[in-house]
C-alpha cells in the first residue's frame, strides 16, 4: 500500500469515525454527517474539499463491511489527477467571462492547449467546490449532479405513473428502478394510488431481485405511510424521501417513465387490454422482453447484464422475513376492561396490559387475528370478542377479472415471448415466487437470479396470501 493511498484511507476515516459509531441512532449520525458535508476540510493533498452526504454515507458503510482496508481507493483512483495548472486556467476563464459554462471552458482550453485538458464534469466539480456555478443573471444554478449508485441494490428509486383509463377504470404503475443498472426490479398496475399497490410491486421486487440498502421516493402519501416505513425498517432498508418540489436523485426513474409513454403505452392506444390482469401481462412481457434486454444509451449495457453482473447473489429474503415485512402494526392504549378497538374490531388481551400502549401487529387483509407486542415482546394475541370488519379498510382488492382475450398485436407478442420463455426453462431454474398467483389479477412473475448461500427459502415456494389480497 502506497503512502499516498494510505493518507487518502486517513483522510477518509478521519471524517467518518463518529457518524460511524454503531451506538449512534439514525437521527445522531444524520445530524454529524449533514455537519460534516456542510464544511471545509483539508484532503490529504493540503487542498480545501468538500464531502458530501452521499459520499460520507458510503464511507461508513465501507469501513463497517470492510474495516480501514475498504476505505483505501485502489492505485488507479489515486494517480488519476488532473494537473493544478489546468484546474487554476479553468478558473480564469471561468472569472473572465462569468457566463462562460463549464463546457466552454473546457472546448476553449482544448483549443488554446497541448497538455491534458480536464474533462467537463471535472471543470464542473472544481467551480461547485469554489462556488462559480452562476446562471447568466449572475444567480447560483440549481445543480443537481448525476447520480449513480456504485454497485446494483445500493438503491432503488420508486415513483408512480398515472396511465390510462382500463376497462373504464384509472389505472396507475408502481415501479421501482435500480439505479446502477436501470433494471426495472417491482412493478405493477393497479386501480389506486394507495399503500396496497405500492406494497405489491415492492413486494415483487424484493422476491426477485433482492433486498436493496436504500429506497429514494417522493413524499406522497402512498410512501409516508407507516406501513412501508415497517417494512424497511424490518428489512433494513434506509428509506429515503426527496424534498418537496426537489427532483435530485429521480431523472432515471422519470427517464423510464417517457420510455413507458413512448414504448408501451403508445402501443396500449391502439389495443387496449380487456382489464388490468390483461394490462399487466402485456407489462410484464414488454418489460422482461425488451426494457431489460436492451442496451441502455448510458450504461452501454442491457439493464439485465448490468444486475447479474456480480459474483454475489442477491440477498433473498426468506418467506418468514418477507410475511414479517409486510404485516401493518397500530398503537392503542388497553382498557380497563383489558380491550383493544381496531377498525371496528374489539379484542381481549392480557390483563396485565390495562393502562398501557400496546402494538397490534396484523394482516391487513385478515383483522380476525392480531399479534400484541409490548415493548417489542410478543405479549400473544388479541381474542376476538367483535369483528365489525374483517380486512383494514384500505385494503381494497383490486376488482375480479376474466382471463382476456389474446390480440394479435406488439405487446401480446412479447408478452407470449416471455411466457414461452418461462415455459421452456423447465426445474431446476428458479423463478421468483409470484405474488398472489392464484388470483387471475395478479401481474406474472420474474424470472429469478441465481441465487447460493443459506437463510434464504427457495423462492420456488410462493408465500401464501389471502386470495383476494391485490
Amino acid at each position: 500500500m502506497s503512502d499516498a493511498r494510505r493518507d487518502v484511507g486517513l483522510f477518509r476515516y478521519s471524517l467518518i469515525r463518529e457518524p460511524a459509531d454503531r451506538s449512534l441512532s439514525k437521527a445522531e449520525r444524520g445530524v454529524l454527517v449533514r455537519s460534516l458535508a456542510a464544511r471545509d476540510h483539508v484532503g490529504p493533498d493540503g487542498t480545501r474539499v468538500r464531502v458530501s452526504r452521499t459520499t460520507l454515507d458510503r464511507w461508513i458503510r465501507l469501513w463497517r463491511t470492510g474495516g480501514f482496508d475498504a476505505l483505501v481507493p485502489s492505485g488507479r483512483q489515486v494517480a488519476a489527477r488532473t494537473p493544478v495548472g489546468m484546474l487554476d486556467l479553468a478558473v480564469k476563464l471561468k472569472a473572465e467571462q462569468p457566463k462562460r459554462t463549464a463546457a466552454q471552458v473546457v472546448a476553449i482550453m482544448g483549443a488554446s492547449q497541448t497538455g491534458d485538458v480536464p474533462s467537463r464534469r471535472t471543470v464542473q466539480r472544481h467551480f461547485a467546490r469554489l462556488g462559480l456555478h452562476t446562471r447568466p443573471d449572475g444567480t447560483p444554478p440549481e445543480a443537481f449532479g448525476r447520480f449513480e449508485a456504485a454497485a446494483r441494490n445500493d438503491r432503488w428509486t420508486g415513483d408512480a405513473l398515472h396511465g390510462p383509463k382500463i376497462a373504464g377504470a384509472k389505472s396507475y404503475l408502481f415501479a421501482f428502478i435500480d439505479d446502477h443498472s436501470r433494471l426495472l426490479v417491482g412493478y405493477r398496475w393497479g386501480r389506486a394510488e394507495d399503500t396496497v399497490r405500492l406494497e405489491a410491486a415492492f413486494r415483487h421486487g424484493l422476491s426477485s431481485r433482492g433486498v436493496p440498502r436504500s429506497v429514494y421516493v417522493d413524499n406522497g402519501a402512498a410512501y409516508v405511510a407507516s406501513p412501508l416505513l415497517r417494512t424497511c425498517a424490518v428489512l433494513g432498508v434506509q428509506l429515503v424521501h426527496s424534498r418537496p418540489g426537489r427532483p435530485e436523485g429521480r431523472g432515471k426513474i422519470e427517464r423510464f417513465f417517457r420510455t413507458v409513454r413512448d414504448q408501451f403505452l403508445v402501443e396500449i392506444e391502439l389495443h387496449p387490454p380487456a382489464d388490468l390482469a390483461g394490462m399487466n401481462r402485456l407489462f410484464t412481457g414488454w418489460v422482461e422482453t425488451v426494457y431489460n434486454q436492451r442496451a441502455h444509451t448510458e450504461t452501454g449495457e442491457s439493464p439485465l447484464a448490468r444486475f447479474t453482473n456480480n459474483s454475489r447473489p442477491p440477498q433473498i429474503p426468506s418467506a418468514a422475513t418477507m410475511s414479517e415485512a409486510f404485516l401493518w402494526s397500530e398503537k392503542r392504549r388497553v382498557t380497563k376492561t383489558a380491550t383493544v378497538s381496531l377498525h371496528r374490531n374489539i379484542y381481549e388481551v392480557d390483563a396485565t396490559l390495562v393502562g398501557h400502549t400496546i402494538e397490534c401487529v396484523f394482516d391487513p387483509f385478515d383483522l380476525t387475528t392480531i399479534e400484541v407486542r409490548y415493548q417489542n415482546r410478543p405479549m400473544g394475541h388479541g381474542i376476538p370478542q367483535q369483528i365489525g370488519r374483517h380486512t383494514h379498510p384500505m385494503a381494497k382488492p383490486e376488482p375480479p377479472a376474466e382471463t382476456p382475450a389474446t390480440g394479435i398485436d406488439y405487446l401480446a407478442l412479447l408478452a407470449e415471448d416471455h411466457e414461452a420463455d418461462l415455459n421452456r426453462l423447465a426445474p431446476p431454474t428458479r423463478f421468483a415466487g409470484l405474488i398472489e398467483t392464484s388470483d387471475p389479477d395478479q401481474m406474472p412473475g420474474q424470472l429469478q437470479l441465481p441465487t447460493t448461500g443459506s437463510g434464504t427459502d427457495s423462492p420456488d415456494s410462493p408465500d401464501t396470501d389471502e386470495s383476494d389480497r391485490p
